[in-house]
C-alpha cells in the first residue's frame, strides 16, 4: 500500500453539530453527547455553562491528564491523585485569542521522581497539545 493509501486508513473523521439555544447559549452534539456553551452576565450570557474558550482550555487539560494517566498504568502506577491544575492568559490585542497556558500536573503520593522527565514527555504530546504545535487547515464556510 502507498503512503497516500496508508494515510486513508488511518484518517478518523469526526462531528460536531453545533445550534443556537438561547441567548447567548449554545448546544453542540458530539456522538451523541449533547453539551452547552454560554458566556457570562458580562458578556451578555446567563452563565449557564463554560465558554468556547475555558473548554478549549479544559480540553487542553483533560487531554494531558489522559495522557499521564496512560503513562501510569503503563508502568504500573497509581492514578489516585492525578490531576492537573490551569492557568490561561488572554491576549491584550487583538484578534481575540489566548496567549498563554500554563498546566501543572499534580503527580499521585509515591511517584517516583527519576520517571518526572519521562512523564512529562509523554503528557505534554497529547494530540490536543499535537494539535497546537500542528496547527489543522481551518476553513469556515456557508451552508
Amino acid at each position: 500500500m502507498g503512503q497516500a493509501g496508508a494515510q486513508a486508513v488511518n484518517e478518523q473523521v469526526g462531528t460536531v453539530d453545533v445550534r443556537f439555544t438561547a441567548g447567548e447559549s449554545y448546544e453542540f452534539a458530539v456522538r451523541g453527547h449533547r453539551m452547552l456553551v454560554d458566556q457570562p452576565p458580562d458578556a451578555g450570557g446567563d452563565d449557564e455553562a463554560p465558554t468556547p474558550t475555558e473548554l478549549f482550555v479544559a480540553s487542553l487539560a483533560t487531554c494531558v491528564a489522559f495522557y499521564a494517566g496512560r503513562y501510569l498504568t503503563r508502568h504500573g502506577l497509581d492514578r489516585d491523585g492525578l490531576g492537573v491544575s490551569v492557568t490561561y492568559r488572554m491576549a491584550p490585542d487583538r484578534p481575540a485569542r489566548v496567549a498563554d497556558i500554563q498546566l501543572r500536573l499534580r503527580l499521585p503520593h509515591g511517584f517516583p521522581e527519576a520517571r518526572t522527565q519521562a512523564l512529562l514527555a509523554v503528557a505534554s504530546h497529547c494530540t490536543v497539545h499535537n494539535t497546537l504545535t500542528a496547527p489543522p487547515t481551518v476553513t469556515v464556510d456557508v451552508l
